[in-house]
């Protein structure tokens, strides 16, 4: 990751959880659809991104975000995108909240993966 974004994942409940903190950024966006895509391609688990310590999001985040959401439904791989208010603001800024399936907290995330 760069210094902007760090993150790592942890394999719990069935699902890859991914956690990241930082800024999603043209800066950090190509080491983060690399990390992701390198753990996607190792496992078949449904995915979780929490983005709920992230601190700025930027178009270059959300084509990052975009691209790794079509490798996902591509793959037919189950995904949801834990976002913070600042996420959330700006995913529905573009109207990408049901694309990227945004959901507010982990717990619905894996209530929304296991049904």
């Amino acid at each position: 990751m760069t210094v902007s974004l760090r993150g790592g994942f942890e394999q719990k409940d069935g699902c890859l959880v991914f956690h990241f903190t930082g800024q999603l950024d043209a800066y950090s966006e190509k080491q983060f659809i690399t990390y992701v895509m390198v753990v996607l391609k190792a496992n078949a688990f449904p995915a979780v991104f929490d983005l709920s310590k992230i601190d700025f999001l930027d178009s270059s985040g959300l084509g990052a975000l975009v691209q790794l959401a079509k490798q996902c439904k591509d793959a037919k791989r189950s995904f949801v995108v834990v976002g913070n208010a600042r996420v959330t603001q700006t995913v529905k800024l573009v109207r990408l909240e049901s694309f990227l399936h945004l959901v507010n907290d982990l717990e619905t995330a894996y209530t929304q993966l296991a049904a």
